[in-house]
């Protein structure tokens, strides 16, 4: 393969390690495991496979599949054919299904044997007849093994340039049509690389990954540690015990997770006394904030402490270090190497220290652009006095005086009472140190007197009891009068995505017939 940027591409620099790291381990997986020379030629075939069926390269291909050795020689395969892998989630509706690959304009799906009975049905839907792919054979559909037969071990012959799309990567489309999030081949080495040297990964590397590989919270760990030479291990689904015992069996390095991950793994800790961590060298959380009181639990049982990464799927990255982490529990950190941010106000003004407003960002780590969504990139670009181009995180926070970063709320999700900007996750922080209380979520919800108001969704501990009354008295006097939450509704559970986010537009439309004085 032959490339018109002056330094390699993914797709080259994972040929190299296949020929330099040729005997050390690459991915492990069900039990399996391929060292770097299996795991490049099997990406290899699988690319060449695909050109021979006619899917042309910047094709796109949707890629439907639970976490394995066939998701990641699926998508490593699709990028080594000079394709645009499409990753979805797999909890997705079959309607949703349909209208992200229809949007992309999908030449390929590949799915997991357990869920192409789902796609047959899914693909049978889609606008133009696509080549169905699945691990095993069956009527109709293409075994990857047949489709890496007798096929080059060799990276194909292509020239991929920098700007060339690597994959398209949905937004969680729990309403409407989601947005196709691009990224190309520069941008995602840059970007895995500038991860590699702030999460620190290294070839020795042995990273444990817990998340849909859909998920760009997986991308983030699983690039970097391909870059840098590492192993992968991927489970096709999280579970807390087997967490704790993977870590001290296979000497685990590094993960990436969600907080939501991190209180089940530190909680089943506590309970079962015999956890050993010292193995790991460095953790991320990402995909909401930390609560102080879970990060320092996890400063606790983790001796190597924890590295918070702020960003979305279209770029921002923060990363607050272990060491900075003291004195900072509620901070998300300061900007990676070659990343900027600034604070604009709702008159697009920027803002100094400690002032709340929009987080906006610019730097290598943005992405290209939102697929065919122009109406989208325009809303996602603020322009600054100097002309100079800015990412919309659509976050509000601050910076303080030393540089921190400090997330504050979706704007999304910011309450208007009274003409008073209300954050949710100021209320959240103070409902959190409630003994009895596992999890919340604070809505605004239809006031006659304000607008909104302030409602908590609240989620009991095992075997606790709360009282909405006593509880809503205990919150008040914690809270600003502003803050002040008109009612306490106990659930069994709040709706999450796969990535661990709570669904508070959900929450809003169960109970948006609510109304308070």
């Amino acid at each position: 393969m032959s490339f018109t940027t002056p330094s390699p591409l993914l797709p080259e620099i994972f040929a190299l390690h296949g020929k330099w790291r040729a005997p050390d381990l690459a991915v492990i997986a069900d039990d399996q495991s391929w060292t770097w020379q299996t795991f490049t030629e099997g990406c290899h075939r699988f690319a060449h496979g695909l050109r021979s069926q006619g899917i042309a390269e910047g094709a796109r291909v949707g890629v439907l599949m639970t976490n394995g050795l066939p998701m990641v020689q699926a998508m490593f395969g699709t990028i080594a054919a000079g394709c645009v892998v499409v990753p979805l989630n797999v909890s997705v509706s079959d309607t949703a299904a349909v209208g992200m690959l229809n949007d992309a304009e999908v030449s390929a799906v590949v799915a997991s044997d357990d869920l192409s009975d789902r796609l047959e049905s899914i693909a049978n839907a889609l606008a133009h007849p696509v080549l169905r792919i699945a691990p095993s054979p069956r009527a109709g559909w293409l075994s990857i093994d047949d489709l890496c037969a007798e096929q080059p071990v060799t990276l194909p012959a292509l020239t991929i340039e920098g700007e060339s799309l690597i994959n398209i990567i949905y937004s969680s489309g729990t309403t409407g049509l989601p947005k196709g999030i691009a990224h190309d081949h520069q941008s995602r080495r840059d970007w895995a690389y500038d991860l590699a040297v702030a999460l620190r990964y290294h070839g020795g590397a042995r990273t444990l990954l817990t998340i849909g590989l859909y998920s760009n919270i997986s991308w983030v760990a699983m690039l970097a540690t391909l870059l840098a030479g590492g192993c992968i291990h991927v489970v096709a689904k999280f579970d807390e015990h087997d967490f704790i015992e993977r870590v001290k069996r296979e000497r685990i390095t590094h993960t990436a997770m969600v907080p939501i991950q991190y209180q089940r793994v530190v909680e089943a800790a506590q309970a079962r006394g015999d956890a050993d961590f010292s193995s790991m060298q460095a953790m991320m959380s990402c995909g909401s904030p930390l609560r102080e009181t879970l990060k320092q639990a996890i400063f606790q049982h983790f001796p190597c402490g924890i590295i918070e990464l702020y960003g979305l799927t279209e770029g921002i990255i923060t990363t607050l270090e272990t060491e900075h982490a003291e004195g900072r529990w509620a901070s998300v950190g300061r900007p990676l190497l070659g990343t900027d941010i600034c604070i604009v106000d709702d008159e697009n003004r920027v803002v100094g220290p400690n002032i709340s407003g929009e987080i906006c960002s610019r730097g290598r780590i943005a992405m290209p652009g939102y697929w065919r969504r122009e109406d989208a990139n325009a809303d996602a670009c603020y322009v600054d006095a100097n002309g100079l181009t800015w990412l919309r995180s659509g976050d509000i926070g601050y910076v303080d005086d030393e540089g921190f970063l400090y997330i504050v709320d979706r704007k999304k999700d910011m309450i208007l009472s009274g003409g008073q900007n209300i954050y949710p996750q100021d209320i959240e922080a103070a409902f959190v140190q409630h003994p009895d209380l596992f999890d919340v979520a604070v809505i605004g919800l239809a006031s006659e007197k304000w607008g909104e108001t302030p409602v908590a969704l609240v989620v009991p501990r095992p075997d606790h009891r709360i009282d909405p009354t006593e509880l809503k008295g205990w919150i008040n006097e914690r809270v600003g009068k502003q803050q002040r939450v008109a009612d306490v509704i106990v659930l069994d559970s709040l709706p999450r995505n796969p990535n661990g986010k709570i669904l508070k537009r959900e929450l809003r439309e169960q109970f948006k017939d609510r109304r308070y004085v």
